[in-house]
């Protein structure tokens, strides 16, 4: 199973000094979150992804844009960071931290089931507290738990199946953050058409995420002799050679293309306060980055801001 953990990034360098701030923002504003609600521990969880998630949902709300204030760092007391004042944002944050807790513990005992024994160990060492605080966050957001731990069940049911496609396996993570935004734009009271948007949104960049891993994670699972949906397609094994592998990666490319047009397309029908630019930045420009770094890192190529 495939779970949003740093692949959904912005283009830094690409941001202005406003928006970059406001970004961290968002960002230390979940960490403080995560630990008040969650514990110090959970901090730990924190990523890019479900940063992305805050983001996009505070770009949409329609009661005005989040207002940022300086605060003390809650880890380093000594350093100063930018926070996002609660006011309606509050649910945003609750839903951003209950999803990377939700999110963390099924990504821990997917690492337990597809790891050696060293790591196996490690990462049941920390299962017992994981265990802990995903009961309080399933708990508290139940349709959340309800639809991540439905599409782990679809997810290994697809993979256990006899050579599945490419767009099966996909499928589960693009309906799961598909039925994730959904839920979120219901929330918000955004309207029927921005929950139809993030619809079609979702399911592309669950896809592009689940795809983007598998390609990313191409040559070590065929050492191993993990299960890939592109080692699947391409009869890919041990004995394959580097232009094998090499093709491999160039149809994901196009694959991972396709959805990237889509995502980008469902963003520009988005109707968005002036955090949108970050939500643009991000789709734009940092999963085509992200995309490029991957599947290309020593060749060339046309994979560029869309």
């Amino acid at each position: 199973m495939v779970f949003l953990f740093g692949y959904v990034r912005p283009q830094k360098f690409e941001l202005l000094v406003r928006e970059y701030d406001e970004y961290r923002g968002v960002y230390c504003s979940l960490c403080k979150e995560l630990g008040k609600r969650y514990g110090l521990a959970a901090r730990l969880s924190l990523n890019y992804d479900c940063t992305f998630y805050a983001v996009l949902m505070l770009s949409v709300r329609k009661d005005g844009t989040a207002a940022f204030t300086k605060g003390r760092c809650c880890v380093n007391p000594l350093k100063k960071c930018y926070y996002c004042r609660r006011g309606g944002n509050g649910d945003i944050f609750a839903d951003a931290c209950a999803l990377t807790v939700i999110l963390t513990y099924y990504k821990l005992l997917d690492n337990i089931h597809d790891s050696g024994a060293v790591k196996k160990f490690l990462y049941g060492a920390v299962y017992p507290l994981a265990a802990l605080k995903h009961k309080k966050a399933a708990a508290g957001f139940p349709e959340f738990e309800g639809i991540v731990s439905g599409a782990m069940e679809t997810q290994a049911k697809i993979e256990k199946s006899d050579k599945p496609g490419i767009d099966l396996c996909a499928h589960p993570t693009a309906e799961m953050i598909s039925r994730i935004l959904e839920v979120s734009a219901g929330k918000l009271n955004t309207g029927e058409s921005t929950a139809r948007i993030f619809r079609s949104m979702g399911y592309n960049l669950g896809r592009w995420i689940y795809l983007i891993d598998a390609a990313d994670d191409l040559e070590s699972d065929i050492a191993s002799g993990s299960f890939n949906p592109f080692a699947v397609k391409f009869s890919l094994g041990k004995k394959s050679g580097a232009d094998e592998i090499s093709a491999a990666k160039k149809y994901a490319n196009g694959v991972l293309n396709m959805s990237l047009s889509q995502i980008a397309e469902a963003a520009d029908l988005l109707g968005m306060n002036s955090l949108g630019s970050i939500t643009r930045n991000v789709i734009l420009k940092g999963l085509p980055q992200m995309q490029k770094e991957l599947l290309f890192k020593k060749e060339k190529t046309n994979v560029g801001p869309i």
